[in-house]
């Protein structure tokens, strides 16, 4: 059984703490923040969970496991190396930290202390992500060419984050989930239409070792809420889509095929189409996976699927990103 705590009350915060509280594997959970409404809300709704406004009550105490932390970006590093220093394994919401220094040392203490480190990076553990990377993995698209996504909506701008370091890490650790590697080469382009300063849209490409390329958009800035990526290979064609209620998944039979002449001249294109198949998927709560992989890592010391190496990951590549676009500008 693990005993764990969690800082940060606020947007994401209540939902780690309600599937923690539903695990099988936690006891004797903590609940802290430092907003005293907050804490009033979530004592309304859990009365038999203890609770603090002061996290170094949660990293004093030497019965408690782990610490889940879903505060604000900025205080993700301070606060995760302050739980490894106190012998905490560690959950962070994504993205791990504002830097790939950070992130580094993050994983360093983790390591040379053997603590889990984990990063929240649910759609990992989202059962069509997962059956993407089966269907890739088994090599049923062949080689992949190139990957399209777009991550875009309404809202919620944030004040202290770009859009690229608030939407693109579930792209980025999706892509590098499903193809294995991380970028050779990022770049980025956008603007701040509505907050100086802010980059409320970009564009952002990306390069991979193995000849694959990827194109991932976001932005707050759209009429409708766009979940979509397209993922094209040299057999076949996949498309994600995760606003579709049921199909959110349908692979495509479809391609083009060089025919090479028999005697001199031009080649020949041949363009496939057959069927679109859209398989079934399980179902199951995609942060339920992932805290339940969090602590069951606890519990065996097992290295979790989204750790803080695939934390590290998505930090380089986001700094890039974040570095491209303040020269494009």
């Amino acid at each position: 059984m693990v005993k764990t705590g969690v800082i940060g009350l606020g947007y994401w915060g209540p939902n780690l703490l309600r599937n923690i509280y539903g695990n099988k594997r936690s006891v004797d959970l903590v609940m802290c923040d430092s907003d005293p409404a907050r804490l009033e809300r979530m004592k309304l709704r859990y009365p038999d969970v203890s609770y603090t406004s002061d996290y170094r009550n949660l990293l004093n105490d030497s019965n408690l496991d782990a610490v889940v932390i879903a505060t604000d970006v900025s205080s993700h590093y301070p606060l995760a190396k302050e739980a490894l220093l106190a012998g905490k394994h560690v959950f962070v919401e994504k993205p791990f930290a504002a830097s790939i220094s950070e992130a580094e040392e993050l994983v360093d203490l983790g390591k040379s202390n053997g603590l889990v480190t984990m990063v929240g990076h649910t759609f990992m553990f989202s059962p069509p992500v997962i059956k993407t990377k089966e269907i890739i993995d088994s090599g049923e698209l062949g080689d992949i060419h190139f990957i399209t996504s777009n991550r875009v909506n309404l809202g919620l701008h944030q004040k202290d984050v770009s859009v690229i370091w608030d939407l693109a890490p579930h792209d980025f650790s999706m892509l590098f989930y499903w193809l294995g590697e991380e970028p050779s080469r990022v770049s980025a382009f956008g603007h701040a239409y509505v907050l100086d300063g802010i980059p409320d849209v970009a564009f952002i490409n990306l390069a991979f070792p193995s000849g694959a390329i990827a194109n991932v958009q976001v932005a707050w800035l759209a009429p409708s809420k766009l979940r979509r990526t397209v993922i094209v290979g040299s057999r076949k064609m996949l498309v994600y889509d995760d606003t579709e209620p049921i199909e959110k998944i349908k692979v495509y039979d479809k391609g083009v095929d060089v025919i090479e002449p028999e005697s001199f001249g031009e080649y020949q294109l041949t363009y496939r189409t057959g069927d679109i198949v859209s398989p079934k998927l399980p179902a199951g709560e995609p942060l339920a996976a992932e805290m339940e992989e969090f602590l069951n890592c606890v519990e065996t010391g097992n290295n979790p699927r989204s750790s803080g190496m695939e934390g590290l990951a998505v930090v380089r590549a986001l700094e890039l990103a974040d570095a491209s676009l303040k020269k494009a500008n």
